[in-house]
């Protein structure tokens, strides 16, 4: 069975890219707001040793335009506010988990930022004109600071607005879906030795999540195992990215120590800290949550209040890409080696039926009277197939028999005939291309 494989690999670094997106943030802005201050206070009084240059004001233009400046950077940073929220609720009647994912909201907060940044700088600017001492270069930064406003604003509508359709979510979540596969399903597996499944036999200290309740996001496996290795222990984790967890929760557990060598209570948080837990689910770790994502996306489309199968079935373009990476990935048990080749934790992956049904069941019950659904489903289904090694087979047989089920339930001749074509864009296509593997 598919849960019984066993696979050796190398650990993954996952943190790195978390940090970077948390960077372009809240904290982007705070940095930004900093360095406006910092500017407006200090470059007029720094102009004093240096040459006369910039744009020419008298003291009351410069009062003028500094003012203009500030009062129209503030009520852009409300406009920027107001659309960011409007877009939020859109996005949510989508599905409310995509609001966690897409970065552009996190890039938003960025924007308001920089924009309130601008208007900051240009009343500290204000606050230190004299009529005999015009900061010229200190204006004219702030006018080339709402220039380069307008233009990063500007940038984000026009990406805003092929982000908040659909097919747009649905292409947001899938190009975040590789390096989610390559973090969480690396292609480097190789089977293990016979006998791999006793490598954590004998009794364990168990790992308890002591920190507050929320999701499993994912595993530091680097710093897991340098800890581990430097015990010379073996850590079986039993939970995955989407658990839920509370207080007191078994993670895992601990083999391999010696009674005298047993680490103390802070060195088995240590361990147990590696597993990052958070109120929100993470996809950078996790691509089962970016399939649930994405047959969100098609089963809302296709409700009646919406009605939309079109959108089903740019949803199931990514869906079905992203069935076509994980069909050859090692799944099942992985265990994660130090750099010396020996075992140091086993993680569980999805297993490849559960991933099909996740990505594909849903969308198969509430699209059966869609005939765009159906002919674009029968094409997923066989390029899947087609890449599908013999021993993962058997879910996608399955699920095409469903298919001409469906096929056949439409009443009229005609539409039966319809229904069991194959076709990429759902109706008007010329039929399947080629699988590209």
């Amino acid at each position: 069975m598919e849960a019984e494989t066993w696979h050796t690999r190398g650990p993954v670094a996952t943190s790195r890219y978390r940090r970077l997106v948390v960077f372009r943030g809240p904290a982007l802005a705070a940095v930004t707001m900093a360095g406006a201050v910092a500017l407006g206070l200090g470059l007029p009084h720094w102009e004093d040793s240096l040459p006369k240059v910039g744009l020419t004001y008298d003291p009351t233009t410069a009062s003028t335009t500094l003012a203009a400046i500030a009062g129209g950077m503030i009520t852009l940073s409300g406009f920027v506010i107001t659309a960011v929220t409007l877009v939020i609720q859109t996005v949510q009647n989508m599905s409310p988990r995509l609001i966690g994912v897409i970065d552009h909201f996190r890039r938003s907060l960025a924007i308001v930022g920089l924009v309130t940044g601008t208007a900051v700088y240009a009343l500290l600017v204000l606050a230190q004109i004299r009529p005999d001492d015009i900061p010229r270069l200190s204006v004219t930064v702030a006018v080339v600071l709402v220039v380069i406003d307008t233009a990063v604003l500007l940038r984000s509508l026009t990406g805003l607005r092929h982000f908040v359709t659909g097919g747009g979510l649905a292409r947001a979540v899938g190009e975040l879906m590789p390096a989610s596969i390559d973090a969480a399903l690396p292609p480097s597996g190789t089977a293990a030795a016979p006998g791999a499944e006793m490598w954590a036999s004998g009794p364990g200290l168990p790992l308890v999540h002591t920190g507050r309740s929320g999701v499993v996001q994912g595993v530091d496996e680097r710093r897991l195992v340098r800890i581990a290795t430097g015990w010379d222990a073996r850590v079986a984790l039993d939970v995955v990215p989407g658990d839920y967890v509370c207080v007191g929760s078994v993670l895992g557990y601990v083999h391999g120590l010696a009674g005298a060598r047993e680490p103390h209570g802070s060195g088995l948080r240590r361990l147990a800290s590696c597993v990052r837990v958070d109120q929100v689910r993470s996809i950078h770790q996790d691509p089962a949550y970016g399939l649930r994502l994405l047959a969100d996306i098609a089963i809302r489309a296709l409700s009646p209040a919406v009605n939309d199968p079109t959108t089903a079935v740019q949803a199931l373009d990514q869906i079905e890409e992203t069935l076509v990476r994980i069909v050859t990935r090692p799944l099942g048990v992985t265990l994660v080696a130090d750099g010396k080749g020996t075992p140091r934790l086993r993680r569980s992956a999805p297993a490849w039926p559960g991933l099909v049904s996740l990505a594909l069941d849903e969308i198969l019950h509430y699209g059966a009277t869609s005939l765009q659904v159906v002919r674009r489903l029968r094409v997923v289904l066989d390029t899947v197939a087609d890449a599908a090694p013999d021993h993962r087979q058997a879910p996608l047989v399955e699920r095409i028999a469903v298919v001409d089920r469906i096929a056949h339930a439409f009443r009229d001749p005609l539409l039966t005939s319809v229904a069991k074509g194959a076709d990429r864009q759902g109706l008007g296509g010329a039929g399947p291309a080629p699988a590209v593997l």
